[in-house]
């Protein structure tokens, strides 16, 4: 079904030659100079592995299917091609991303205004919770690009809102996540409703076999792109677990935030009143903190992560809902307040932080009843994470 390329992140010279040949420009993998122009304002100066082998190939019109971590910079591995492609076309949607979160959407919207600066493409996000009747003017008067959850764009096409005759490139972000979100159904329906001659671009972090089936039914000849093994922990990060009493995390947080306050930290709880409890406590120990969970509205997510990237704001206490498809720069540490369940999740957690280039620490609090959990992930990212004891909240020297 596929043709797979060379990894870049494991490949090596056959003779075992010490000399690394050197990185491509963005220029070099065939970049139009508007969007070039837009990237130097940007910073971006190097294409990422995940970059350098996918956007040629998205470029020349094969479908593709990108599978790499969280943090590699695969948002833009489809964006840049697909906006290249829209320069100097007609003024109607040609470009359909389908992301599983309203964040997602909004990241997605987000780099295409920041890589078509220098030559305009209009994009619209559709999402659930906030106003219909905005969305369906804008989809009917007629867009380059829509960015938008299933669920949502499958109501506007039901009522007619959008024209898809059009449509050249189809883009599957998150596409394991989408399928755990039980959105398959959705997806199916919208999928009949474009053209079946297009380009579709499936990015995946990982390639269970729910996802290899949607892959297999929708594209066509794909070409693989593999940046790391699955369920490999990025390898910018550096990895701890804190042994500590169910009761006593709360302390351990403030006590850590205390010796580090200039850190910018995101905080994953398992449940949405724990993430609401951890916030509760953080205030009342003079850390300014939000939390984000599906109980807030769309406005005070919006809200919560405006403060977290601006900086007035230090923690970001979440569940699960941001673990994936968010693009926030300068995380310092991620700390799993709770241990994940599934050693899938802990990866896209820390994710988060050591982003590109970047490194950043990921701390995970393990109470004794979580022991077994934390030897999972250990067994399944193929390390051993040191633990880090802290005097007077490690469970071997206190009461749990």
């Amino acid at each position: 079904m596929t043709e797979p390329t060379t990894d870049p992140a494991t490949s090596a010279p056959a003779d075992g030659a010490a000399t690394e040949p050197p990185v491509p420009s963005f220029a070099d993998l065939g970049i139009a100079a508007p969007l070039l122009a837009a990237l130097r304002d940007a910073g971006y100066e190097k294409p990422t592995p995940i970059q350098r082998e996918a956007i040629p190939l998205a470029l020349a019109g094969r479908d593709l299917i990108g599978l790499a971590q969280t943090g590699t910079g695969k948002t833009a591995s489809f964006t840049l091609p697909m906006v290249q492609r829209l320069l100097g076309g007609p003024r109607r949607t040609r470009v359909l991303v389908l992301t599983p979160t309203r964040e997602l959407c909004l990241q997605v919207e987000e780099s295409v205004r920041k890589y078509s600066k220098h030559a305009p493409v209009g994009v619209i996000p559709v999402y659930g919770g906030v106003g219909y009747e905005p969305q369906e003017r804008a989809l009917r008067n007629g867009v380059d690009v829509v960015v938008a959850t299933p669920g949502r764009l499958l109501d506007h096409l039901e009522k007619r809102n959008v024209d898809f005759s059009y449509l050249e490139t189809l883009v599957l972000d998150e596409a394991d996540r989408m399928l755990d979100m039980g959105f398959a159904p959705q997806i199916n329906r919208i999928v009949e409703q474009i053209p079946r001659w297009r380009q579709t671009l499936l990015f995946s972090a990982t390639m269970p076999p729910e996802v290899e089936a949607l892959a297999r039914k929708y594209l066509r000849k794909p070409v693989v792109v593999q940046v790391g093994r699955r369920s490999s922990a990025a390898t910018t990060v550096t990895h701890a677990v804190y042994p500590v009493p169910r009761h006593r995390k709360g302390d351990l947080l403030v006590h850590l935030l205390r010796e580090h306050p200039s850190e910018t930290v995101l905080v994953f709880t398992r449940t949405k009143s724990g993430a609401d409890r951890v916030v509760h406590d953080l205030q009342r120990a003079g850390i300014e903190a939000g939390a984000m969970h599906a109980d807030k509205s769309q406005k005070e997510r919006v809200q919560a992560l405006e403060d977290f990237k601006s900086g007035a704001m230090r923690v970001l206490v979440a569940t699960d809902i941001a673990q994936r498809g968010l693009d926030i720069s300068g995380i310092t540490h991620v700390i799993n307040f709770d241990v994940p369940q599934q050693a899938e999740d802990y990866v896209h957690r820390i994710g988060r932080t050591g982003r590109a280039a970047a490194t950043g620490d990921a701390y995970t609090f393990m109470s004794g009843e979580e022991i077994g959990m934390v030897r999972t992930i250990e067994r399944v990212i193929g390390q051993e994470i040191p633990r880090v004891s802290v005097p007077g909240f490690d469970f071997g020297t206190v009461a749990d």
